[in-house]
């Protein structure tokens, strides 16, 4: 039997005659074959490993229950073809350069970026570099020259607030996301496309960032500028969790006297007292399918649209 031919089965077994492929296969059981993945990476020019880049600083990696989800949902995509998953965390100018030194030395065959932000020097560089990226949400900026899987942040933010008036509530406010990210431009969009002309400049506060902290900073705010808010749409369950703790020191009740909810459904929304109405993003499936993506590319494969997923509302007790 050729050399050739036994190349052809180990690479997947194409153009190779049944009796061919048995005798072979029948081999790899007996010999104890294992493939040398440095050498094939040599012959193929690909290193078999992919970048998961998160754009934030090292603690949001443990802070935020969303980043474990797509960390662990991405992983076990790439683990099914075989595929290492680097993680490499980018959330100072330092960090950047050596995330950018890395990527421009080709140790990966593509990049996954987690919370891109506007103006972000990660998301200009994989645009020119021609290495295959994948984004999860929008790339401000860059929407049309990365390709990108979101939850549907605006029909899900618009979801939540036409709840929210259907519960009676007549002064409906939002503690929106950073205004630098997709997911904060889009779930604000998704609050005017229900409150519309009814909203007032007040009743709008943007977070500092996605955390506890910046949710009660936010909201403090908003109760300064607002004291008759009887309900508050919260851009993430983490931002919510801070907002409850706003409103409980300034002596509000939730839901009697402000109604809050959030976005994401993530494992804060069950923790919290009460339990949050929010958002069910499909993380996992985000996951999977920037991975499918971002192997599509790498294999060469036309350019498709973003992808979009859809959202649920998910009713608790704090509204």
């Amino acid at each position: 039997m050729s050399r050739g031919t036994v190349s052809r089965v180990l690479n997947g077994g194409r153009y190779v005659s049944t009796a061919a492929l048995a005798a072979v296969q029948r081999a790899v059981v007996e010999t104890g074959y294992v493939a040398n993945s440095s050498a094939r990476s040599l012959a193929t020019s690909r290193s078999g490993a992919v970048a998961f880049v998160l754009t934030e600083p090292q603690e949001r990696l443990f802070e935020d229950p969303n980043f474990h989800v797509l960390l662990r949902s991405c992983t076990q995509a790439l683990a099914e073809r075989d595929l290492v998953l680097m993680l490499l965390l980018a959330g100072s100018a330092a960090e950047h350069q050596r995330v950018l030194r890395f990527l421009r030395g080709r140790h990966v065959d593509g990049m996954l970026l987690v919370s891109t932000h506007l103006g972000d020097p990660l998301v200009a560089e994989a645009s020119r570099s021609g290495l295959p990226v994948v984004a999860a949400g929008r790339p401000l900026g860059h929407e049309h020259d990365v390709r990108s899987v979101a939850a549907d942040d605006r029909g899900g933010a618009r979801a939540m607030v036409e709840h929210l008036v259907a519960r009676g509530r007549r002064r409906v406010t939002t503690v929106a996301g950073p205004q630098d990210t997709s997911g904060g431009v889009e779930r604000l969009a998704g609050y005017f496309d229900v409150v519309g002309r009814r909203a007032r400049a007040v009743d709008v506060v943007a977070a500092d960032g996605w955390t506890h902290a910046a949710g009660e900073r936010a909201m403090a705010r908003l109760l300064e500028q607002v004291p008759d808010l009887d309900a508050v749409f919260v851009a993430s369950d983490l931002m919510a969790s801070g907002a409850l703790a706003a409103l409980r020191r300034a002596g509000r009740e939730v839901p009697g006297d402000v109604a809050v909810g959030g976005f994401d459904d993530s494992r804060v929304a069950v923790q919290v007292d009460p339990p949050l109405t929010t958002v069910r993003q499909p993380l996992v499936e985000v996951g999977r399918r920037m991975v499918d993506l971002l192997l599509a590319q790498i294999a060469g494969e036309a350019e498709v649209e973003p992808a979009v997923l859809p959202t649920e509302l998910v009713v608790r007790a704090s509204t």
